[in-house]
């Protein structure tokens, strides 16, 4: 088994460091490969995504991925700047389903933002749609307006789209999550505004006759960030499009007590992946090993569940941590008053111990 681990830029070389010590302590016949990728690998290629990383991500049966974006290379062209390659990797592996998961553990129910009578035992996964929608949907561009409010002035537009295809395919992947977690989907659109999402909708209802032991329920998105916030044990699995999924997935991160807790996995029609934290790269915090590594170590345990056929691994990572948890350890994102405060290699270093 072959993974490309691209650690990228600011905090994503000390998250995935942790996430590869523990693998390695599995003590499993791994062949891992590192290659730079965003920022570091403009700097050192002349692009966010080369040619040697793409074919050692196509090569590999899953990426390991930290994080990629830094300050000092937003005044780049966008096809330089470090997030392209994030994109480029999605779209050139075909990663069309994103999982992600937001569980609040039971020791980090006073770490949330709500009240811990609202986050006890959560445990939603959210799956979005990764390569359609207007983050792909061309044309895009600038230009003169040639009609609109304002004719003749400078203006900026992107195109929101999907084919049936698309939709069939996702649909097909949270149906069949819904069947193996509680048989309730909710799909998210806003299909009472935009064409795309009234198609969404009728795409959505056509596959659901192929699962009929599956509830299927359909919300708008604006309701859905409330429901996220007033009443989230409601919900169990939830599909959605690129640009909702990215922000509702973010809001979710809130629930479980920080971003740093949440893992991800993108995947292609052969079960290929991507797995990396949620957060961002952090570059404000870059190099004081205060970042917190059990997302990119719990992203690790679901590579193994989906891309490398250890289910029993994974589970030992995922019982590590929680018993890391609840020995009181916590980095300072997760950090309350009776707990003990520690850092990215010492977070790290506790998940071998458990194992």
């Amino acid at each position: 088994m072959k993974i490309a681990i691209l650690p990228g830029d600011g905090i994503g070389r000390e998250i995935v460091t942790e996430a590869v010590k523990v693998l390695k302590a599995l003590d499993l016949s791994f062949e891992m490969e590192f290659a730079d990728v965003g920022g570091v690998a403009y700097a050192a290629h002349g692009h966010p995504l080369p040619d040697a990383t793409l074919k050692l991500a196509k090569q590999a049966d899953a990426v390991l991925f930290g994080a990629v974006g830094d300050f000092q290379y937003d005044n780049l062209e966008r096809h330089l700047r470090p997030e392209q390659a994030i994109l480029g990797l999605r779209k050139e592996l075909g990663l069309f389903a994103n999982f992600r998961p937001a569980i609040c553990y039971e020791q980090l129910t006073h770490a949330s933002s709500l009240k811990p009578e609202l986050v006890a035992g959560l445990d939603i996964l959210i799956i979005r749609e990764l390569t359609g929608d207007i983050y792909f949907g061309q044309p895009r561009g600038r230009r003169t307006a040639s009609d609109g409010h304002f004719p003749g002035a400078d203006e900026a537009f992107d195109t929101m789209r999907y084919a049936r295809p698309e939709i069939e395919r996702i649909a097909h992947v949270a149906f069949q999550a819904a069947q193996k977690r509680g048989k309730k989907l909710l799909s998210v659109d806003k299909a009472n505004v935009l064409e795309t999402f009234q198609f969404w909708r009728d795409v959505m209802n056509e596959v659901h006759k192929q699962y009929p032991d599956v509830t299927l329920e359909h919300m708008y998105v604006d309701n859905a960030a409330m429901q996220l916030v007033k009443a989230p044990k409601n919900i169990d699995v939830l599909v959605t499009g690129n640009m909702f999924g990215d922000i509702l997935s973010d809001e979710a991160a809130m629930l479980t007590g920080s971003i740093g807790m949440l893992p991800s996995a993108s995947l292609n029609a052969k079960n290929q992946g991507l797995y990396e934290p949620s957060h961002g790269s952090a570059p404000d915090i870059a190099g004081k090993g205060i970042a917190n590594p059990l997302a990119t170590i719990l992203s690790a345990a679901m590579m193994l569940r989906y891309s490398l056929g250890k289910p029993e691994a994974a589970d030992r990572i995922e019982r590590a941590v929680k018993k890391v948890l609840a020995s009181g350890l916590r980095t300072a994102d997760i950090y309350s008053e009776g707990t003990r405060k520690v850092g990215t290699v010492e977070m790290g270093d506790a998940v071998v111990a458990a194992l």
